[in-house]
Protein backbone atom coordinates (compact mmCIF):
# COMPACT_ATOMS: atom_id res chain seq x y z
CA UNK A 1 0.00 0.00 0.00
CA UNK A 2 1.37 3.38 -0.99
CA UNK A 3 0.26 6.94 -0.27
CA UNK A 4 2.95 8.86 -2.18
CA UNK A 5 2.00 10.07 -5.69
CA UNK A 6 4.10 8.46 -8.43
CA UNK A 7 5.37 11.84 -9.59
CA UNK A 8 6.88 12.51 -6.18
CA UNK A 9 8.32 8.99 -5.98
CA UNK A 10 10.02 9.56 -9.33
CA UNK A 11 11.31 12.98 -8.24
CA UNK A 12 12.88 11.74 -5.00
CA UNK A 13 14.21 8.54 -6.59
CA UNK A 14 15.86 10.32 -9.51
CA UNK A 15 17.48 12.73 -7.07
CA UNK A 16 19.05 9.75 -5.30
CA UNK A 17 17.24 10.37 -2.04
CA UNK A 18 14.96 7.34 -2.17
CA UNK A 19 15.99 3.81 -3.03
CA UNK A 20 14.70 0.25 -3.21
CA UNK A 21 15.79 -1.06 0.20
CA UNK A 22 13.22 -1.80 2.90
CA UNK A 23 13.65 -2.06 6.67
CA UNK A 24 14.39 -5.77 6.33
CA UNK A 25 16.97 -5.10 3.61
CA UNK A 26 18.81 -2.81 6.03
CA UNK A 27 18.79 -5.63 8.57
CA UNK A 28 20.27 -8.03 6.01
CA UNK A 29 23.07 -5.57 5.30
CA UNK A 30 23.80 -5.22 9.02
CA UNK A 31 23.72 -9.02 9.43
CA UNK A 32 26.80 -9.35 7.22
CA UNK A 33 28.57 -9.22 10.59
CA UNK A 34 26.66 -12.24 11.94
CA UNK A 35 28.55 -12.59 15.21
CA UNK A 36 28.40 -8.91 16.14
CA UNK A 37 26.21 -8.11 19.14
CA UNK A 38 22.99 -6.68 17.71
CA UNK A 39 20.30 -6.27 20.37
CA UNK A 40 20.23 -6.17 24.18
CA UNK A 41 17.25 -6.25 26.56
CA UNK A 42 16.77 -3.76 29.39
CA UNK A 43 18.71 -4.88 32.45
CA UNK A 44 15.47 -4.71 34.45
CA UNK A 45 13.47 -6.87 32.06
CA UNK A 46 12.26 -9.18 34.83
CA UNK A 47 10.60 -6.17 36.50
CA UNK A 48 8.85 -5.30 33.24
CA UNK A 49 7.69 -8.65 31.91
CA UNK A 50 8.37 -12.39 31.92
CA UNK A 51 11.85 -13.80 31.39
CA UNK A 52 15.42 -12.75 31.97
CA UNK A 53 17.26 -10.15 29.85
CA UNK A 54 18.30 -11.47 26.45
CA UNK A 55 21.20 -10.62 24.13
CA UNK A 56 21.28 -11.46 20.42
CA UNK A 57 23.95 -11.46 17.75
CA UNK A 58 22.85 -10.50 14.26
CA UNK A 59 22.74 -14.19 13.30
CA UNK A 60 20.55 -15.05 16.28
CA UNK A 61 18.38 -12.02 15.61
CA UNK A 62 17.80 -13.14 12.03
CA UNK A 63 16.64 -16.54 13.21
CA UNK A 64 14.22 -14.97 15.71
CA UNK A 65 12.81 -12.67 13.02
CA UNK A 66 12.07 -15.59 10.71
CA UNK A 67 10.54 -17.75 13.45
CA UNK A 68 8.28 -14.94 14.67
CA UNK A 69 7.34 -13.92 11.14
CA UNK A 70 6.19 -17.49 10.52
CA UNK A 71 4.01 -17.40 13.65
CA UNK A 72 2.37 -14.19 12.44
CA UNK A 73 1.86 -15.73 9.00
CA UNK A 74 0.27 -18.84 10.49
CA UNK A 75 -1.99 -16.48 12.45
CA UNK A 76 -3.29 -15.02 9.20
CA UNK A 77 -1.27 -11.80 8.83
CA UNK A 78 -0.31 -10.89 5.28
CA UNK A 79 0.70 -7.95 3.11
CA UNK A 80 -1.05 -4.62 3.80
CA UNK A 81 -2.69 -5.88 6.99
CA UNK A 82 -2.63 -3.14 9.62
CA UNK A 83 -1.29 -4.44 12.93
CA UNK A 84 -1.48 -2.49 16.19
CA UNK A 85 1.59 -3.22 18.34
CA UNK A 86 1.64 -2.36 22.05
CA UNK A 87 4.89 -3.50 23.61
CA UNK A 88 7.46 -1.90 25.92
CA UNK A 89 11.11 -1.46 24.94
CA UNK A 90 12.06 -5.14 25.13
CA UNK A 91 13.79 -7.19 22.43
CA UNK A 92 10.45 -8.50 21.21
CA UNK A 93 9.51 -5.02 19.96
CA UNK A 94 12.10 -4.51 17.18
CA UNK A 95 11.93 -8.22 16.36
CA UNK A 96 8.16 -7.89 15.93
CA UNK A 97 8.64 -4.91 13.63
CA UNK A 98 11.08 -6.80 11.43
CA UNK A 99 9.00 -9.99 11.47
CA UNK A 100 5.86 -8.15 10.36
CA UNK A 101 7.83 -6.13 7.80
CA UNK A 102 8.92 -9.40 6.19
CA UNK A 103 5.25 -10.11 5.54
CA UNK A 104 4.55 -6.63 4.17
CA UNK A 105 2.22 -5.79 7.06
CA UNK A 106 1.71 -2.17 8.15
CA UNK A 107 2.89 -1.55 11.71
CA UNK A 108 0.89 0.73 13.97
CA UNK A 109 2.85 1.05 17.22
CA UNK A 110 1.19 2.61 20.25
CA UNK A 111 2.70 3.50 23.65
CA UNK A 112 2.16 1.08 26.50
CA UNK A 113 0.60 4.03 28.32
CA UNK A 114 -2.37 3.94 25.93
CA UNK A 115 -5.53 2.78 27.65
CA UNK A 116 -9.00 1.80 26.44
CA UNK A 117 -9.88 5.34 25.36
CA UNK A 118 -6.90 5.72 23.04
CA UNK A 119 -7.08 2.13 21.79
CA UNK A 120 -10.74 2.51 20.87
CA UNK A 121 -9.82 5.61 18.88
CA UNK A 122 -7.12 3.61 17.12
CA UNK A 123 -9.56 0.84 16.21
CA UNK A 124 -12.09 3.35 14.92
CA UNK A 125 -9.56 5.10 12.71
CA UNK A 126 -7.56 2.09 11.56
CA UNK A 127 -9.74 -1.07 11.47
CA UNK A 128 -6.70 -3.24 12.31
CA UNK A 129 -6.25 -6.85 11.24
CA UNK A 130 -4.37 -7.82 14.43
CA UNK A 131 -3.25 -6.62 17.85
CA UNK A 132 0.14 -7.61 19.29
CA UNK A 133 0.87 -7.20 23.00
CA UNK A 134 2.00 -9.20 26.05
CA UNK A 135 0.38 -10.95 28.99
CA UNK A 136 2.56 -9.40 31.67
CA UNK A 137 3.52 -5.76 31.73
CA UNK A 138 4.42 -4.80 35.29
CA UNK A 139 1.94 -7.45 36.53
CA UNK A 140 -0.81 -6.18 34.22
CA UNK A 141 -2.17 -8.64 31.66
CA UNK A 142 -2.51 -6.40 28.61
CA UNK A 143 -3.46 -9.38 26.45
CA UNK A 144 -6.63 -9.66 28.52
CA UNK A 145 -7.45 -6.09 29.60
CA UNK A 146 -6.55 -4.45 26.30
CA UNK A 147 -7.11 -7.53 24.20
CA UNK A 148 -10.82 -7.45 25.08
CA UNK A 149 -11.09 -4.14 23.24
CA UNK A 150 -9.92 -5.84 20.04
CA UNK A 151 -11.81 -9.14 20.45
CA UNK A 152 -14.65 -8.28 18.07
CA UNK A 153 -12.29 -6.57 15.64
CA UNK A 154 -9.32 -8.85 15.10
CA UNK A 155 -7.15 -11.63 16.57
CA UNK A 156 -4.95 -10.83 19.56
CA UNK A 157 -1.33 -12.05 19.53
CA UNK A 158 0.53 -12.13 22.82
CA UNK A 159 3.97 -12.74 24.25
CA UNK A 160 4.21 -14.01 27.83
CA UNK A 161 3.58 -16.94 30.14
CA UNK A 162 -0.11 -16.34 30.94
CA UNK A 163 -1.85 -16.67 27.60
CA UNK A 164 -5.43 -17.94 27.36
CA UNK A 165 -6.63 -20.19 24.56
CA UNK A 166 -8.41 -17.37 22.72
CA UNK A 167 -5.10 -15.54 22.20
CA UNK A 168 -2.42 -16.43 19.65
CA UNK A 169 0.71 -17.28 21.64
CA UNK A 170 4.00 -15.74 20.52
CA UNK A 171 7.53 -16.58 21.57
CA UNK A 172 11.08 -16.45 20.30
CA UNK A 173 11.64 -20.19 20.71
CA UNK A 174 13.49 -21.62 17.74
CA UNK A 175 11.55 -23.68 15.23
CA UNK A 176 11.77 -24.37 11.53
CA UNK A 177 9.63 -21.88 9.58
CA UNK A 178 6.84 -23.47 7.58
CA UNK A 179 7.22 -24.12 3.87
CA UNK A 180 4.12 -21.98 3.27
CA UNK A 181 5.80 -19.00 4.95
CA UNK A 182 9.01 -19.58 3.02
CA UNK A 183 7.08 -19.62 -0.24
CA UNK A 184 5.15 -16.49 0.71
CA UNK A 185 8.16 -14.33 1.59
CA UNK A 186 10.18 -15.56 -1.39
CA UNK A 187 7.39 -14.64 -3.81
CA UNK A 188 6.78 -11.16 -2.37
CA UNK A 189 8.13 -8.12 -4.22
CA UNK A 190 8.31 -5.48 -1.47
CA UNK A 191 8.67 -1.82 -2.35
CA UNK A 192 10.47 0.79 -0.28
CA UNK A 193 7.60 3.12 -1.17
CA UNK A 194 5.09 0.92 0.67
CA UNK A 195 3.74 2.15 4.00
CA UNK A 196 5.80 0.67 6.82
CA UNK A 197 4.16 2.38 9.80
CA UNK A 198 1.15 4.33 10.89
CA UNK A 199 2.30 6.08 14.06
CA UNK A 200 0.13 8.42 16.10
CA UNK A 201 0.50 12.06 16.94
CA UNK A 202 0.71 12.89 20.62
CA UNK A 203 -2.90 14.07 20.70
CA UNK A 204 -2.03 17.13 22.77
CA UNK A 205 -4.65 19.01 20.74
CA UNK A 206 -7.71 16.98 19.82
CA UNK A 207 -7.80 13.25 19.12
CA UNK A 208 -4.72 11.34 17.89
CA UNK A 209 -4.11 11.27 14.14
CA UNK A 210 -2.46 8.46 12.20
CA UNK A 211 0.77 9.29 10.38
CA UNK A 212 1.57 6.84 7.56
CA UNK A 213 5.24 6.67 6.57
CA UNK A 214 7.01 4.55 3.98
CA UNK A 215 10.33 2.73 4.27
CA UNK A 216 11.87 5.55 2.22
CA UNK A 217 10.41 8.23 4.50
CA UNK A 218 12.03 6.49 7.44
CA UNK A 219 15.30 6.02 5.56
CA UNK A 220 15.73 9.79 5.26
CA UNK A 221 14.91 10.29 8.95
CA UNK A 222 17.46 7.62 9.82
CA UNK A 223 20.11 9.34 7.72
CA UNK A 224 19.37 12.56 9.57
CA UNK A 225 20.06 10.83 12.88
CA UNK A 226 23.22 9.19 11.55
CA UNK A 227 24.66 12.50 10.40
CA UNK A 228 23.59 14.45 13.49
CA UNK A 229 25.46 12.03 15.74
CA UNK A 230 28.26 10.76 13.42
CA UNK A 231 27.08 7.23 14.11
CA UNK A 232 29.25 4.27 13.00
CA UNK A 233 29.18 0.47 13.13
CA UNK A 234 31.33 0.60 16.25
CA UNK A 235 28.80 2.53 18.32
CA UNK A 236 26.75 1.05 21.14
CA UNK A 237 23.40 2.81 21.40
CA UNK A 238 21.11 3.14 24.41
CA UNK A 239 17.50 3.95 23.57
CA UNK A 240 15.44 5.26 26.52
CA UNK A 241 12.57 6.57 24.35
CA UNK A 242 9.49 4.45 23.50
CA UNK A 243 10.14 2.90 20.09
CA UNK A 244 6.75 3.96 18.78
CA UNK A 245 7.41 7.26 16.99
CA UNK A 246 10.06 9.50 15.45
CA UNK A 247 12.34 9.58 18.49
CA UNK A 248 12.50 5.80 18.83
CA UNK A 249 12.14 4.65 15.21
CA UNK A 250 13.84 7.48 13.33
CA UNK A 251 16.31 8.13 16.13
CA UNK A 252 17.29 4.53 16.91
CA UNK A 253 15.66 1.67 14.96
CA UNK A 254 16.69 2.85 11.49
CA UNK A 255 20.10 4.32 12.45
CA UNK A 256 20.91 1.08 14.30
CA UNK A 257 20.32 -1.05 11.20
CA UNK A 258 21.76 1.48 8.74
CA UNK A 259 25.03 1.46 10.68
CA UNK A 260 24.92 -2.17 11.82
CA UNK A 261 25.93 -1.47 15.41
CA UNK A 262 24.55 -2.54 18.80
CA UNK A 263 21.22 -1.38 20.24
CA UNK A 264 20.61 -1.56 23.99
CA UNK A 265 17.04 -0.98 25.19
CA UNK A 266 15.84 0.88 28.29
CA UNK A 267 12.33 0.94 29.77
CA UNK A 268 10.81 2.77 31.56
CA UNK A 269 13.05 5.78 32.06
CA UNK A 270 14.83 5.38 35.37
CA UNK A 271 17.86 7.60 35.86
CA UNK A 272 19.89 5.28 38.10
CA UNK A 273 19.46 2.34 35.72
CA UNK A 274 20.08 4.57 32.69
CA UNK A 275 23.45 5.63 34.09
CA UNK A 276 24.26 2.06 35.11
CA UNK A 277 23.57 0.80 31.59
CA UNK A 278 25.86 3.47 30.15
CA UNK A 279 28.65 2.18 32.39
CA UNK A 280 27.98 -1.57 32.08
CA UNK A 281 27.35 -1.68 28.33
CA UNK A 282 30.00 0.94 27.43
CA UNK A 283 27.37 3.07 25.72
CA UNK A 284 28.80 5.55 23.21
CA UNK A 285 25.60 7.37 22.26
CA UNK A 286 22.21 7.96 23.83
CA UNK A 287 19.54 10.62 24.18
CA UNK A 288 17.79 12.27 27.09
CA UNK A 289 15.20 14.96 27.54
CA UNK A 290 16.55 18.43 28.36
CA UNK A 291 14.96 18.28 31.81
CA UNK A 292 16.93 15.12 32.62
CA UNK A 293 20.22 16.63 31.48
CA UNK A 294 19.50 19.84 33.40
CA UNK A 295 18.74 17.86 36.53
CA UNK A 296 21.94 15.78 36.23
CA UNK A 297 24.08 18.88 36.17
CA UNK A 298 22.33 20.14 39.29
CA UNK A 299 23.21 16.92 41.15
CA UNK A 300 27.02 16.84 41.30
CA UNK A 301 26.96 13.78 43.57
CA UNK A 302 25.20 11.76 40.86
CA UNK A 303 27.49 13.04 38.11
CA UNK A 304 30.65 12.34 40.08
CA UNK A 305 29.53 8.77 40.76
CA UNK A 306 28.50 8.08 37.15
CA UNK A 307 30.92 6.47 34.70
CA UNK A 308 30.33 8.33 31.45
CA UNK A 309 33.78 7.64 30.01
CA UNK A 310 32.43 5.65 27.04
CA UNK A 311 29.84 8.28 26.09
CA UNK A 312 31.17 10.22 23.08
CA UNK A 313 27.95 12.17 22.36
CA UNK A 314 24.38 12.63 23.51
CA UNK A 315 21.27 13.91 21.76
CA UNK A 316 18.48 15.97 23.25
CA UNK A 317 15.33 17.67 22.09
CA UNK A 318 11.57 17.79 22.47
CA UNK A 319 11.93 21.05 24.40
CA UNK A 320 14.32 24.00 24.23
CA UNK A 321 17.87 23.31 25.38
CA UNK A 322 19.56 25.64 27.84
CA UNK A 323 22.90 27.12 26.86
CA UNK A 324 24.48 26.33 30.22
CA UNK A 325 23.50 22.65 29.96
CA UNK A 326 25.01 22.17 26.49
CA UNK A 327 28.14 24.10 27.50
CA UNK A 328 28.55 22.20 30.78
CA UNK A 329 28.43 18.76 29.16
CA UNK A 330 30.93 19.80 26.50
CA UNK A 331 33.31 21.84 28.63
CA UNK A 332 33.22 19.84 31.86
CA UNK A 333 32.66 16.28 30.59
CA UNK A 334 33.83 16.42 26.95
CA UNK A 335 30.41 15.21 25.77
CA UNK A 336 28.96 17.27 22.91
CA UNK A 337 25.16 17.54 22.92
CA UNK A 338 23.36 17.49 19.57
CA UNK A 339 20.15 19.52 19.44
CA UNK A 340 17.52 17.38 17.69
CA UNK A 341 14.23 18.70 16.35
CA UNK A 342 11.73 16.35 14.75
CA UNK A 343 8.13 15.25 14.47
CA UNK A 344 6.17 12.14 13.60
CA UNK A 345 5.23 13.80 10.33
CA UNK A 346 8.87 13.69 9.27
CA UNK A 347 10.45 16.99 10.15
CA UNK A 348 14.05 16.27 11.09
CA UNK A 349 16.50 19.09 11.77
CA UNK A 350 19.58 19.00 13.93
CA UNK A 351 22.29 21.24 15.28
CA UNK A 352 25.53 19.34 15.67
CA UNK A 353 29.07 20.21 16.61
CA UNK A 354 30.22 20.49 12.97
CA UNK A 355 27.73 23.17 12.00
CA UNK A 356 27.65 24.87 15.39
CA UNK A 357 30.87 24.30 17.36
CA UNK A 358 29.81 26.77 20.06
CA UNK A 359 27.62 25.07 22.71
CA UNK A 360 25.75 28.32 23.30
CA UNK A 361 24.84 28.57 19.61
CA UNK A 362 23.96 24.88 19.33
CA UNK A 363 21.43 25.22 22.14
CA UNK A 364 19.34 27.84 20.36
CA UNK A 365 20.02 27.75 16.61
CA UNK A 366 19.19 25.35 13.77
CA UNK A 367 20.55 25.41 10.20
CA UNK A 368 18.20 26.86 7.60
CA UNK A 369 17.90 23.78 5.41
CA UNK A 370 17.54 24.58 1.72
CA UNK A 371 19.24 27.97 1.93
CA UNK A 372 21.07 28.69 -1.32
CA UNK A 373 24.87 28.63 -1.17
CA UNK A 374 25.18 27.06 2.30
CA UNK A 375 26.52 23.54 2.92
CA UNK A 376 25.58 21.77 6.14
CA UNK A 377 26.94 18.56 7.66
CA UNK A 378 23.66 16.66 7.31
CA UNK A 379 22.90 15.04 3.96
CA UNK A 380 19.23 15.70 4.63
CA UNK A 381 19.86 19.45 4.41
CA UNK A 382 20.43 19.03 0.67
CA UNK A 383 17.10 17.22 0.28
CA UNK A 384 14.96 19.59 2.31
CA UNK A 385 13.42 23.00 1.68
CA UNK A 386 12.27 25.18 4.56
CA UNK A 387 10.69 28.60 4.91
CA UNK A 388 9.00 30.79 7.50
CA UNK A 389 5.56 32.26 6.89
CA UNK A 390 3.44 34.75 8.77
CA UNK A 391 0.94 32.79 10.86
CA UNK A 392 -1.98 35.00 9.83
CA UNK A 393 -1.20 36.09 6.25
CA UNK A 394 0.88 33.05 5.17
CA UNK A 395 3.30 35.44 3.46
CA UNK A 396 6.93 34.26 3.51
CA UNK A 397 9.16 35.95 6.09
CA UNK A 398 12.66 36.91 4.97
CA UNK A 399 13.46 39.47 7.67
CA UNK A 400 15.53 38.44 10.73
CA UNK A 401 13.91 38.57 14.15
CA UNK A 402 10.32 38.16 12.99
CA UNK A 403 8.52 35.04 14.23
CA UNK A 404 6.72 32.81 11.76
CA UNK A 405 5.56 29.24 11.29
CA UNK A 406 8.09 26.83 9.81
CA UNK A 407 6.99 25.09 6.61
CA UNK A 408 9.01 22.20 5.24
CA UNK A 409 9.17 20.07 2.09
CA UNK A 410 11.31 17.03 1.40
CA UNK A 411 11.61 13.22 1.20
CA UNK A 412 11.24 12.66 4.94
CA UNK A 413 7.82 14.34 5.10
CA UNK A 414 4.67 12.19 5.20
CA UNK A 415 1.90 12.46 2.60
CA UNK A 416 -0.94 13.30 4.99
CA UNK A 417 -2.80 11.99 8.02
CA UNK A 418 -4.53 8.65 7.68
CA UNK A 419 -7.98 9.12 6.12
CA UNK A 420 -8.16 12.73 7.36
CA UNK A 421 -8.82 14.91 4.34
CA UNK A 422 -10.10 17.79 6.44
CA UNK A 423 -6.95 17.87 8.59
CA UNK A 424 -4.71 17.49 5.55
CA UNK A 425 -6.24 20.52 3.88
CA UNK A 426 -5.15 22.56 6.90
CA UNK A 427 -1.61 21.24 7.36
CA UNK A 428 -0.29 21.48 3.80
CA UNK A 429 0.26 24.62 1.73
CA UNK A 430 -0.98 24.84 -1.84
CA UNK A 431 2.51 23.98 -3.11
CA UNK A 432 2.91 20.96 -0.82
CA UNK A 433 4.87 22.29 2.15
CA UNK A 434 3.98 20.81 5.55
CA UNK A 435 2.88 23.40 8.09
CA UNK A 436 4.71 22.25 11.19
CA UNK A 437 2.98 24.41 13.79
CA UNK A 438 6.44 25.30 15.11
CA UNK A 439 7.39 28.96 15.33
CA UNK A 440 10.93 30.07 14.47
CA UNK A 441 12.62 33.29 13.51
CA UNK A 442 15.66 33.99 11.36
CA UNK A 443 18.50 34.84 13.73
CA UNK A 444 18.71 38.61 14.09
CA UNK A 445 22.50 38.51 14.54
CA UNK A 446 23.81 39.45 11.05
CA UNK A 447 26.60 36.86 11.37
CA UNK A 448 24.05 34.10 12.04
CA UNK A 449 21.33 34.83 9.48
CA UNK A 450 21.84 31.35 8.03
CA UNK A 451 20.24 29.92 11.18
CA UNK A 452 16.74 29.64 12.61
CA UNK A 453 15.99 30.30 16.26
CA UNK A 454 13.16 28.35 17.86
CA UNK A 455 10.40 30.49 19.38
CA UNK A 456 7.68 28.00 20.35
CA UNK A 457 4.60 26.16 19.19
CA UNK A 458 2.06 28.33 17.40
CA UNK A 459 -0.79 26.78 19.38
CA UNK A 460 1.04 27.18 22.69
CA UNK A 461 1.59 30.91 22.36
CA UNK A 462 0.16 32.87 25.31
CA UNK A 463 -1.56 36.11 24.29
CA UNK A 464 -1.51 38.53 27.23
CA UNK A 465 -3.03 41.92 26.53
CA UNK A 466 -2.34 41.50 22.83
CA UNK A 467 1.29 40.50 23.39
CA UNK A 468 2.41 37.09 22.15
CA UNK A 469 4.46 35.18 24.72
CA UNK A 470 6.26 31.88 24.14
CA UNK A 471 5.89 29.56 27.15
CA UNK A 472 9.01 27.68 26.02
CA UNK A 473 11.08 30.82 26.51
CA UNK A 474 10.03 31.07 30.16
CA UNK A 475 10.35 27.30 30.71
CA UNK A 476 13.93 27.52 29.51
CA UNK A 477 14.77 30.31 31.94
CA UNK A 478 13.12 28.59 34.90
CA UNK A 479 15.19 25.47 34.19
CA UNK A 480 18.12 27.29 35.76
CA UNK A 481 16.32 28.12 39.03
CA UNK A 482 18.28 26.52 41.90
CA UNK A 483 15.18 25.48 43.86
CA UNK A 484 13.38 23.80 40.96
CA UNK A 485 13.56 20.25 39.64
CA UNK A 486 11.16 21.07 36.79
CA UNK A 487 8.87 23.85 35.66
CA UNK A 488 6.50 24.79 32.84
CA UNK A 489 4.19 27.73 32.27
CA UNK A 490 0.82 28.06 30.62
CA UNK A 491 -1.76 30.69 29.90
CA UNK A 492 -4.92 30.87 31.97
CA UNK A 493 -8.05 32.82 31.13
CA UNK A 494 -8.39 36.41 32.30
CA UNK A 495 -11.35 38.71 31.62
CA UNK A 496 -9.19 41.82 31.32
CA UNK A 497 -6.07 40.71 29.47
CA UNK A 498 -7.39 37.60 27.77
CA UNK A 499 -4.70 35.45 29.35
CA UNK A 500 -2.23 35.66 32.18
CA UNK A 501 0.73 33.40 32.89
CA UNK A 502 0.70 30.61 35.45
CA UNK A 503 3.71 28.54 36.47
CA UNK A 504 3.52 24.87 37.44
CA UNK A 505 6.64 23.78 39.29
CA UNK A 506 8.27 20.77 40.94
CA UNK A 507 10.49 21.78 43.85
CA UNK A 508 13.77 20.02 44.52
CA UNK A 509 13.74 17.80 47.64
CA UNK A 510 13.84 19.85 50.81
CA UNK A 511 13.01 23.09 49.02
CA UNK A 512 9.90 25.24 49.25
CA UNK A 513 8.95 27.61 46.48
CA UNK A 514 6.59 30.58 46.23
CA UNK A 515 5.65 32.90 43.39
CA UNK A 516 8.08 35.58 44.53
CA UNK A 517 10.97 33.16 44.15
CA UNK A 518 10.11 32.78 40.47
CA UNK A 519 9.43 36.42 39.66
CA UNK A 520 12.50 37.59 41.57
CA UNK A 521 14.67 35.13 39.67
CA UNK A 522 13.20 36.11 36.29
CA UNK A 523 13.44 39.82 37.08
CA UNK A 524 17.09 39.26 37.93
CA UNK A 525 17.64 37.76 34.50
CA UNK A 526 15.95 40.77 32.95
CA UNK A 527 12.79 39.20 31.64
CA UNK A 528 10.12 41.66 30.57
CA UNK A 529 7.51 42.29 33.25
CA UNK A 530 4.61 41.25 31.03
CA UNK A 531 6.17 37.78 30.77
CA UNK A 532 6.31 37.18 34.53
CA UNK A 533 4.10 34.43 36.01
CA UNK A 534 1.23 35.73 38.10
CA UNK A 535 0.13 32.48 39.74
CA UNK A 536 1.96 29.35 40.83
CA UNK A 537 1.01 25.71 41.39
CA UNK A 538 3.44 23.33 43.11
CA UNK A 539 3.02 19.70 42.01
CA UNK A 540 4.81 16.38 42.51
CA UNK A 541 5.47 15.99 38.77
CA UNK A 542 4.59 17.70 35.51
CA UNK A 543 1.95 16.03 33.34
CA UNK A 544 3.66 14.60 30.25
CA UNK A 545 2.78 12.36 27.33
CA UNK A 546 4.58 9.12 26.48
CA UNK A 547 7.44 10.93 24.75
CA UNK A 548 8.15 13.38 27.56
CA UNK A 549 6.37 16.45 26.22
CA UNK A 550 4.59 18.61 28.77
CA UNK A 551 0.80 18.55 28.35
CA UNK A 552 0.01 22.25 28.57
CA UNK A 553 -3.73 21.72 28.42
CA UNK A 554 -3.47 19.85 31.73
CA UNK A 555 -1.33 22.62 33.19
CA UNK A 556 -4.02 25.11 32.24
CA UNK A 557 -6.67 23.10 34.09
CA UNK A 558 -4.74 23.66 37.33
CA UNK A 559 -5.65 27.33 37.09
CA UNK A 560 -9.36 26.86 36.46
CA UNK A 561 -11.58 28.68 38.95
CA UNK A 562 -12.65 25.40 40.50
CA UNK A 563 -9.07 24.51 41.42
CA UNK A 564 -8.19 27.87 42.98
Amino acid sequence: MQTTPQQRIDEFTQAGWWGEETLYDFFLAAAKRPDHLALVDPANRSAITDGEPQRFSYKQLGECIDFLSDLFFQGGIQENDKVVVQLPNIVELPITYLALARLGAILSPVPVQYGPHELNQTIEKLSPAAFVTLSNFKSKNLAESHGRIFTNQCPVFSFGDQITTDRVALNLALHKPSSAWQAYVSERTPSANDILTICWTSGTTGSPKGVPRSHNNWLVSGISSLDATKMTQDDILLNPFPMVNMAGIGGFLFPWLLSGNTLVLHHPFELKLFLQQIADEKISYSVAAPAVLNMLLKEPEIMSAADLSSLRAIGSGGAPLTEWMVASFQDDYNIPVSNLFGSNEGMCMSSNIDDLPSPADRAIYFPRYGLEGIRWASRVSKMTKTRLVDIDTRVEILSPGKAGELEIFGPSIFDGYWESEQDNALVFSDDGYFRTGDVFEIADDPTKSMFYKFVGRSKDIIVRGGMNISPDEIDKLLAGHPKLAAAAVTGFDDEVLGERIGAVVVAKPGQSIVLGDLTGYLRGIGLAVFKLPEKIRVVAELPMNATGKVLRRELKSLFDEESL
